[in-house]
């Protein structure tokens, strides 16, 4: 009999797509579900009427990271995950809108550098982070490597790559790597709550956070101011040149909402 177990579920209303995954018993990610993770997020990107993606996962797990079992059935380590890297995101560096991963449970390995690679995170109070990579003979190089220290203390990153050990959300909240935890009943709806907030705001506008967060990461202050008057950031210039920019003021100095066109 033919599984026809869709491991990515996703549900669009008004302007927040979100994606579930759904692969029992830990929610790990092989190819096909790294290229099915990818769509959903394209589909995100490519659709005007989308303006935020809320990425979780259903049971124990928010994701195990990579399929082991896939693994010792051939899957190589360095395998083509499609377009987006590993889980559909964690190289999909072009993405302008904003993603929040509502993380439910163990989020370890791939898991947690799946969350790594969202702009925001709400946890649920139970769950937990790991990057248990160096004890299977691996190192975290979808972005645990690459996003960790940027992200919390460099001691602190260091040990969690190194030993593997578990971090709470109440540490990871204590570090600052996560923007809310919450009892896990709460978490889809504090999650819609930071969508909604987010759909509130100009598109443009947060197309040009995302731009300039990631194209001055690694500047000075100064470096920073440079780099975003020179021109090099698309998505902050037709900020600057947008109807919106103009509709928000005059929808202040009327005392009404703005009506974003993303124009």
């Amino acid at each position: 009999m033919t599984d026809t177990h869709t491991p990515v579920r996703t549900h669009a209303e008004h302007g927040v797509l979100t994606i579930t995954l759904d692969r029992p018993k830990a929610n790990a990610i092989n190819v096909a579900t790294s290229r099915a993770l990818y769509a959903a997020f394209a589909q995100l990107q490519d659709d005007p009427a989308l303006r935020v993606a809320i990425l979780t996962g259903t049971g124990r797990f928010f994701s195990a990271g990579w399929d082991l079992n896939a693994a010792t059935e051939g899957e190589a380590i360095n395998a083509d995950h499609g377009p987006g890297g590993f889980a559909g995101l964690t190289e999909f560096f072009n993405l302008s809108k904003p993603v929040i991963a509502a993380v439910n449970g163990l989020a370890f390995g791939g898991g947690f550098e799946l969350a790594l690679a969202a702009d925001l995170i709400v946890a649920a109070d139970h769950a937990e982070f790991a990057l248990p990579e160096v004890k299977l003979g691996m190192v975290a190089d979808s972005g645990g490597l690459q996003r960790l220290p940027k992200r919390l203390p460099r001691a602190i990153a260091t040990e969690l790559l190194m030993t593997g050990r578990r971090m709470s959300a109440q540490e990871a909240e204590r570090w600052g790597l996560v923007n809310r935890v919450v009892p896990a009943e709460q978490l889809m709806a504090t999650a819609q709550e930071l969508a909604t907030q987010l759909v509130q705001a100009a598109p443009l506008a947060l197309a040009a956070v995302k731009e300039v967060l990631r194209g001055t990461e690694a500047h000075s202050v100064q470096q920073a101011y440079t780099s975003m008057r020179s021109g090099s950031f698309c998505h902050y210039s037709a900020m600057l040149a947008s109807e919106d920019a103009k509709e928000g003021p005059r929808a202040f100095g009327e005392k009404r909402a703005p009506r974003w066109s993303g124009k």
